[in-house]
């Protein structure tokens, strides 16, 4: 959270009083964002790219951020190098190199079942000992002869099938019956059944999911050649900010420290470290540009105030602000800026919902781009019930999933988080708001599909 009165907390100073008391829903109505981008910014014609002392440009519209944001993170995740991990390490990064399989799948003929391996018609007289999984290859069978064999066993040669053990009976003189009649090759699972050594089994570019690490430890890899975790810091800004405790005297909790390294890793991201500055340029400026991270994140400072030092750091270090505001609330203060060195910088706003936003807009489509995963496909649900726009902006609202539709949440404003840290999505409301029943874009939230667990570790 922020304490300070930056352009996020004047937004209405420009509408008149109808139209503001129309955007109020509950007390948190619309968004407190700078105050209002003309229409034509709004259209597109603003958010060029330059240089972090040039004349401030109009802010860009909310689909074009996040194809400039993406754009980023694809040229500089080209320049990264592949790297060679362990399984157990490889679980959310993507394959840099195709999968191919390094031996046949099976690698030899293989019972499926629990029963007996037969050589030609029955009965059979039984082998007294047996053969397990793991075993080395068991003699010979001759017509006439059977072995006892447990699922994944190396199939005797000359099997003529495996009967399943509900299907075979013993007689007095201990011979084997079987009830039906196995057909041949019935239950065995032939060699290079899956795959032959060489074949090809997934392409680069594929995501590593648990489903991935079993394949590619059955087709005999220890490591795998993958592209590297974006890393990510995040610097918390703000003489305002209490670590612990109740807010008190002026002071208020930290809200962001606590959510966005979390947040960071569910997006992919290796969270190598969390600083906290203050209202200090100097620090601000020697985090920056001591941090070996490919993306610096930080919180708060973006507006024009007297203690808001991000845009005059980045002056000083010659950044390319790639996006300078965006035409969505909350969050329309937020940047993203490309160091000198080629790493990228995103500023959030400090008011704990409209950082959501900016993680959402900026962060998460570089992080995807940096990572080479691929983009997750749009998706629209109806709305259960009317949601109020903002005249020119975007307004993302975090909904519930209720059946096929989405349910607006209330606790939107920009300072708050009851309704995200209920929320399965944002709803992506476009300027002037959205009808009950309109289909609208939703972003998901990292862990409503996977669980927290999931997305967490």
């Amino acid at each position: 959270m922020t304490a300070r009165g930056t352009r996020e907390d004047r937004d209405a100073d420009d509408l008149d009083v109808e139209e503001a008391l129309a955007l109020v829903n509950d007390g948190n109505g619309f968004d407190r964002g700078s105050p209002r981008v003309p229409a034509a910014a709004a259209q597109g014609h603003g958010g060029r790219p330059g240089r972090a002392h040039d004349t401030p440009h109009r802010a860009t519209p909310w689909p074009e951020a996040r194809s400039v944001a993406a754009r980023a993170g694809r040229a500089a995740g080209a320049r990264r190098t592949p790297v060679s991990v362990t399984l157990d390490a490889a679980l959310g990064l993507v394959l840099a190199a195709p999968l191919t399989a390094l031996t046949d799948l099976p690698s030899f003929d293989t019972s499926a079942m629990d029963g007996w391996a037969v050589a030609g018609p029955g009965p059979w007289d039984v082998r007294d000992e047996g053969v397990l999984a793991g075993q080395a290859g068991p003699d010979t069978l001759t017509d006439g002869e059977a072995v006892r064999i447990a699922t994944g066993a190396r199939i005797p040669a000359d099997t003529t099938a495996v009967l399943r053990s509900e299907h075979g009976r013993l007689d007095e003189k201990g011979r084997l019956h079987a009830s039906p009649e196995p057909s041949p090759g019935q239950d065995i699972r032939p060699r290079g059944q899956e795959c032959r050594n060489g074949d090809q089994l997934l392409p680069g570019g594929a995501v590593v999911t648990p489903a991935v690490l079993g394949l590619a430890a059955a087709a005999g890899y220890d490591t795998l050649s993958a592209v590297p975790r974006p890393r990510a810091e995040v610097l918390v800004l703000g003489d305002e900010l209490l670590t612990e405790g109740r807010p008190h005297d002026g002071l208020i909790r930290d809200a962001l420290g606590p959510m966005l390294p979390p947040w960071l890793r569910a997006l992919g991201a290796e969270v190598v470290a969390v600083r906290r500055l203050g209202d200090d340029a100097k620090a601000l400026q020697r985090a920056v540009t001591s941090s070996t991270a490919d993306l610096v994140v930080t919180t708060g400072g973006t507006a024009g105030g007297p203690v808001d030092h991000v845009h005059p750091v980045l002056r000083r270090l010659e950044a390319d602000l790639l996006v300078d505001g965006v035409t969505v609330r909350p969050g329309h203060p937020m940047l993203l800026a490309r160091l000198t060195d080629g790493r990228h910088l995103v500023g959030l706003p400090g008011n704990p919902l409209a950082a959501v936003s900016g993680l959402l807009t900026l962060a998460e489509p570089l992080l995807g781009a940096l990572a080479t995963r691929p983009a997750p496909e749009p998706y629209t649900l109806p709305l259960r019930d009317a949601v109020h726009g903002h005249p020119y902006d975007t307004r993302l609202i975090p909904v519930v999933l209720r059946g096929d539709a989405a349910v607006p949440l209330h606790y939107n404003g920009p300072a708050m988080l009851r309704g995200i840290a209920a929320a399965d999505a944002l709803a992506v409301v476009p300027p002037g708001g959205a009808r009950a029943g309109q289909e609208t874009e939703l972003l998901d939230l990292p862990w409503a599909a996977a669980g927290i667990g999931a997305c967490f570790t």
